[in-house]
């Protein structure tokens, strides 16, 4: 299998037109909505509006099930799947953001690794608007140092990066059309450029886990997404059905909180 080999698998197909137009309409409503909060944020520190938007509203969470999403991802990890984690990536045009050169599995304390990113295309991604690389085989070798660097136009919420040399040479760019997706191992080093065209570039990364897998930390939270949870690991979390924005408010501070509270330290500025 080339998943095994490689640690990613793409393109796949799992949108059809009609669906990537409503939910594509439905994040830059909800982008929208955002105004000056989102404005006034440097890009580091825009995951507390874009992170475990499955948790709390409810057209993500149908974006990140979607049959054939659900198929692809348990050819994988098997039939029973919890979504651990989401976060949104968009780039608008000649946005400076990116995404360094890390590995997934250092950060997560996620044990043992059945767990797998589907990144879930609603615009191109290509080579010009900061798609996706990966280093193939990459998750095959043991976890690299890596160190926080908190810089502001880094997408990721350390701003973590591989503290060795990448063999650039090897990558791989991830190219997607609207409705495919890519699927990548929690150890596959991977990263992104800033988007240099005039193109918008927006994805959703969604975290799958089998329910055998557990957190080390004391509040570990997962939504169950197809057949069910005999291992109790996780606090489950309610599908979301509520999609007032008084209801995505009060979700997402509560959820956002408890989820990064587990994964980060204090920044430095804290």
């Amino acid at each position: 299998m080339s998943y095994e080999r490689d640690g990613y698998i793409s393109p796949i197909r799992v949108l059809d037109e009609s669906e990537v137009a409503r939910f594509r309409e439905a994040y830059e409503d909800y982008e929208r909505s955002l105004g000056d909060r989102l404005a006034a944020v440097p890009p580091r520190d825009r995951y507390v509006f874009f992170a475990e938007t499955h948790a709390y509203m409810p057209w993500v969470f149908e974006l990140a099930t979607r049959p054939r999403v659900l198929d692809a991802v348990s050819a994988i990890l098997g039939p029973d799947l919890l979504i651990w984690d989401s976060r949104w990536f968009t780039k608008k045009p000649h946005d400076p953001t990116y995404v360094t050169w890390h590995q997934d599995g250092t950060y997560w304390a996620l044990d043992p690794p059945k767990v797998c990113t589907a990144w879930i295309a609603l615009s191109r991604s290509n080579e010009a608007n900061g798609a996706m690389k990966v280093i193939p085989g990459s998750h095959l070798g043991a976890d690299l140092p890596h160190r926080d660097t908190f810089a502001d136009d880094n997408a990721l919420a350390r701003g973590q990066e591989i503290a060795v040399e990448v063999d650039e040479a090897q990558a791989v760019p991830l190219v997607l059309e609207p409705g495919e997706m890519s699927i990548h191992h929690i150890g596959v080093v991977h990263g992104s450029e800033p988007n240099r065209s005039d193109e918008w570039r927006i994805g959703v990364a969604v975290r799958f886990v089998a329910p055998e897998v557990r957190q080390d930390v004391e509040k570990a939270m997962a939504v169950l997404a197809r057949g069910e949870d005999r291992f109790g690991h996780f606090d489950l979390l309610e599908v979301p059905t509520d999609s007032s924005s008084a209801a995505v408010e009060r979700l997402r501070a509560d959820i956002v909180e408890r989820m990064y509270g587990n994964l980060m330290p204090p920044s430095p500025s804290a």
